[in-house]
């Protein structure tokens, strides 16, 4: 826009300077030759009426040129025309009064829309005053003509400027449109995007910094995941001690004292939430790592569901099935999706007052799992964080630690991302929270 209006004020201003110097100098040009004619024509009257010429009319129309121009000639006795329809008043008043007073005349005046050119000039030796109105069709045509043609170039002028305009910003901003890009890219988790700066010097040092920036965050990213593999994998020897010593002591909890026997429940609750958080910080840094594998198979979406749901810790759950879901067919990972189906089902137990309902709708290329609990459902504000990293909602601190540490639904959204399907949670039915899963499904 800005090429655009800046071309079109500049080819207008041109066009006009032009299209005014044109028609002044045209203008000047013309009055100068009629000028010359009109004085030519007033010394051949005043040589005709000193000679005694009576015939006012020939006389007259014997000037020239006839085709173009009405003259009129001022004598004792009045006015008289070279023709019928020439007479003094096709000259403006004015200018017959200041003729009339002995003073030459010029004007240039329009009757209609037709432009003409009215020259007087006074003959005192034989007192007569004589005027010719000259047509300037021809000049009014050529500047009508030179406007017009001024006109579309400042139009042609200004959309060249819009086009000119429109290919410099895209080549200009194609680098921001890259760096977009790539920041798009890193913020979806492919952190081995870089800009390429071509030729272009000026880009150097941005494509340069932007190239460190994401180098030095994979890096960093890279750290943490090494760094908290490798502190999950040195927890799960003192874990499998614990978890050993805790099976023991609970297989013989019948021989243990009240006070024993209650500290003994406590740590086995402790020990299996803490080897439930060893199991996700692995599975976390494993996703984080890019070396998570995803086995695809195919997957009797009814079947599966009737497998995964004994496998929960709360017992059996019914299952509700929609119009043609028992039948979907799936290419899933079955122990990535089994562990989204469990976390779902634990979260609603853990926070959500209970599962209420498990139901498997199908749509066009979609299949969804939906799994409705009996809590206060979830804030439309926090229905975005409850899927991030330990995120535990306005309450979550309040709770006790055997309700988690906020990985469950992470690696549901991760889960699902592998397979390239969505989650969200939405208000249920019923009152409630509702947390619907959809993946592809095969036709």
């Amino acid at each position: 826009m800005a090429f655009a209006l800046g071309a079109l004020v500049l080819s207008a201003s041109l066009a006009v300077i032009t299209y005014e110097l044109s028609r002044t100098y045209l203008l000047r040009q013309r009055e100068s030759s009629l000028e010359q004619q009109t004085f030519v024509n007033a010394r051949l009257i005043r040589n005709r009426l000193r000679a005694g010429e009576p015939d006012i009319a020939a006389l007259l129309t014997s000037l020239s040129p006839q085709h173009r121009s009405e003259h009129a000639l001022h004598l004792p006795q009045g006015w008289f025309g070279g023709s019928p329809a020439a007479g003094p008043e096709s000259a403006p008043v004015a200018l017959r009064s200041k003729l009339l007073a002995g003073h030459v005349q010029v004007q240039v005046f329009r009757a209609g829309d037709e432009p003409r050119l009215a020259v007087g000039v006074p003959l005192p030796e034989v007192d007569a005053a004589y005027i010719a109105v000259f047509r300037l069709l021809e000049l009014d045509r050529t500047l009508r003509t030179l406007r017009n043609s001024l006109i579309v170039a400042a139009l042609l002028t200004a959309a060249l400027g819009a086009l000119t305009g429109r290919w410099a910003s895209r080549r200009l901003l194609r680098p921001l449109a890259d760096v977009s890009s790539a920041a798009v890219s890193i913020a979806n988790g492919d952190f081995d995007v870089r800009l390429d700066g071509g030729p272009d010097s000026d880009l150097a040092s941005v494509t340069r910094s932007f190239n460190l920036m994401a180098a030095a965050l994979q890096e960093r990213i890279r750290r943490d995941a090494r760094f908290a593999s490798a502190v999950s994998h040195e927890l799960r020897s003192p874990l499998t001690t614990l978890v050993a010593s805790v099976e023991v002591l609970t297989a013989r909890r019948h021989e243990l004292p009240p006070r024993a026997l209650s500290a003994v429940d406590l740590l086995a609750a402790e020990v299996r939430s803490f080897q439930s958080l060893v199991e996700d910080l692995l599975e976390i840094s494993r996703l984080d790592a890019g070396v998570a594998d995803v086995a695809l198979q195919e997957v009797h979406l009814g079947e599966f569901m009737d497998h995964a749901l004994p496998l929960s810790r709360i017992g059996p759950i019914d299952v509700e099935y929609g119009p043609g879901a028992a039948d979907a067919m799936l290419a899933a990972d079955k122990r990535r999706l089994e562990r989204v189906v469990a976390n779902l089902i634990d979260n609603a137990e853990q926070h959500g007052g209970g599962v209420t309902r498990v139901r498997l709708e199908r749509r066009p290329g979609r299949a969804r799992i939906a799994v409705e609990d009996n809590g206060p459902g979830v804030p439309a504000d926090e229905r975005d964080q409850i899927f991030e990293r330990f995120v535990r909602g306005r309450t979550g601190g309040q709770r006790q630690a055997a309700a988690g540490v906020g990985l469950g639904l992470s690696l549901v959204a991760e889960h699902v991302r592998l397979h390239g399907g969505a989650v969200w949670v939405e208000d249920a039915d019923g009152g409630g929270a509702r947390f619907v899963v959809e993946l592809p499904a095969r036709p």
